[in-house]
């Protein structure tokens, strides 16, 4: 099967679908592989990498669309590529469709099959081609939030950590999930003072016994948000409902409420945001300002580390793809529920329930589409 891998276009993006390594996995196994010229500079992959591993170099992304059977991307594509797309392309990227109208009716116009890393399962219900970059996003979300609290920054002049017969700063992290869970782990290793907030009793005890009394598990049920938020001086949003929309967690009233100088990174940016505040920034202008309140909301924050994220992406996105190539799409998706909940748009018709639900459109089983 022929693949082809565009250069990212999206602003401040500097991934790209395949590594080297993965590449040459691909093409030991008898599949071509196309390569934008330059596609991996920024990520530290050259051309010669690609060569090496048996790719061939396309110089213009039209090429690559028009000899492609597979399309391999890490964002979602832009207005000009879905022009690229050909009816019966396998798209295989982050989609993020709930928060994207124009770009979901873009997709259903092509007749494509677009598959979702971000809503592919496993046996457990966990989102495994979202963990990773989750993972890097939780993580780097105290980094960011860190320097954010900086007076240089706007913010309140805090150091994360404190200083010796100095507190630290107060942290909360909404949602035990992949991104929460990783942000704990660098919160606490900066030695803030750490809420993680969870719906999830199960969730909080696993938190618990991982983190010791490093955290304060707080369960959202029994727990004024309202004062919670108002307290901290670092607010993480990691909320997410998987394919769907994030829910809105934190009010307007809520930021005004909170501390000048305090700082929010919403994680869940992605996916339109947890708080009622956030719109999406850039790596080049990652904040702004509201009741005196710093926003951090970049909407591809694994972007800012290419070389991990492509790395860790690939580890998990690389084994459908190579089913996809070998057998086909109709065969691996009929015969793998957790990667059937992947297809978003099949050939015109919405097959994900909480993309359909987004925008009032009609929805298709995946089953029935396939089966038609």
């Amino acid at each position: 099967m022929i693949i082809g891998v565009p250069k990212e276009i999206k602003l401040q993006e500097h991934r790209i679908g395949l590594t080297p390594e993965s590449v040459k996995t691909l093409t030991d196994k008898g599949h071509e592989v196309l390569i934008q010229h330059d596609g991996g500079f920024e990520a530290g992959f050259s051309n010669e990498d690609y060569e090496n591993a048996g790719a061939k170099i396309i110089k213009t992304p039209e090429e690559i669309f028009k000899k492609s059977e597979i399309i391999v991307k890490v964002k979602e594509p832009q207005a000009n590529e879905v022009k690229m797309i050909r009816e019966n392309q396998i798209i295989y990227t982050y989609l993020h469709l709930a928060a994207a109208r124009q770009l979901t009716e873009g997709l259903i116009k092509t007749k494509a099959i677009c598959i979702a890393y971000e809503t592919v399962t496993d046996d457990n219900g966990r989102l495994p081609l979202l963990a990773p970059m989750s993972a890097v996003a939780g993580r780097m979300s105290i980094q960011a939030g860190a320097h954010s609290l900086e007076k240089n920054q706007k913010g309140r002049g805090l150091l994360l950590g404190g200083a010796p017969g100095v507190e630290p700063a107060n942290v909360v992290i909404l949602g035990g999930g992949v991104v929460g869970e990783n942000a704990a782990i660098i919160a606490t290793g900066m030695r803030g003072k750490v809420y993680v907030v969870d719906k999830s009793k199960e969730r909080l005890k696993q938190l618990h016994e991982m983190f010791g009394d490093k955290i304060i598990p707080t369960e959202s049920d029994n727990t004024n948000i309202k004062k919670l938020v108002s307290e901290c001086d670092l607010l993480i949003g990691g909320v997410l409902i998987p394919g769907a929309e994030a829910p809105k967690l934190v009010t307007k009233e809520m930021i005004k409420n909170m501390k000048r100088g305090s700082v929010v990174v919403d994680v869940a940016i992605d996916q339109g945001g947890c708080v009622e505040t956030s719109k999406p920034t850039t790596h080049a202008n990652p904040t702004y300002l509201v009741d005196e309140v710093v926003h951090y909301c970049v909407a591809n924050m694994p972007g800012g580390v290419p070389r991990t994220s492509t790395m860790a992406l690939n580890k998990a996105t690389l084994p459908l793809l190579i089913k996809l190539a070998d057998q086909g799409y109709k065969k691996t998706l009929q015969e793998n529920k957790n990667y059937l909940a992947g297809l978003n748009v099949y050939k015109g018709k919405i097959t994900f329930k909480g993309v359909a639900e987004a925008f009032k459109f009609d929805y298709t089983p995946p089953e029935k589409a396939l089966s038609e």
